[in-house]
C-alpha cells in the first residue's frame, strides 16, 4: 500500500501552520485530502482556493444541492472518499 507523507495539524509550525488554524476554523478540522499536500503549501493553498471558489461562489444552488452533486460524481467516478 502506498504511503504519503503528510504534516498533522499538531506538527505544523509557520505559514501551514497558520493555514491550519483558519481552515479548521471553517470546517472545524483539518481535512485529511488537504493534508495530503501538506509538504506542498503552494500547492495546498491553490486546490484550496479553487475549492473554495466553486462550492462558495453563487451559482443559484443550495450547498445541500451543491454536496449532492458532487457524491453522485463521486459515485460515477467510482471514489470511495
Amino acid at each position: 500500500m502506498a504511503h504519503i507523507r503528510q504534516i498533522e495539524h499538531s506538527e505544523a509550525t509557520g505559514e501551514l501552520k497558520t493555514f491550519y488554524d483558519d481552515l479548521a476554523e471553517i470546517a472545524g478540522g483539518v481535512p485529511n485530502v488537504v493534508k495530503l499536500a501538506s509538504l506542498k503549501l503552494p500547492a495546498m493553498k491553490a486546490a484550496q482556493d479553487l475549492y473554495q471558489s466553486v462550492l462558495y461562489h453563487d451559482s443559484g444552488l443550495t450547498m445541500a444541492q451543491k454536496e449532492m452533486v458532487s457524491t453522485v460524481v463521486s459515485v460515477i467516478n467510482g471514489c470511495d472518499y
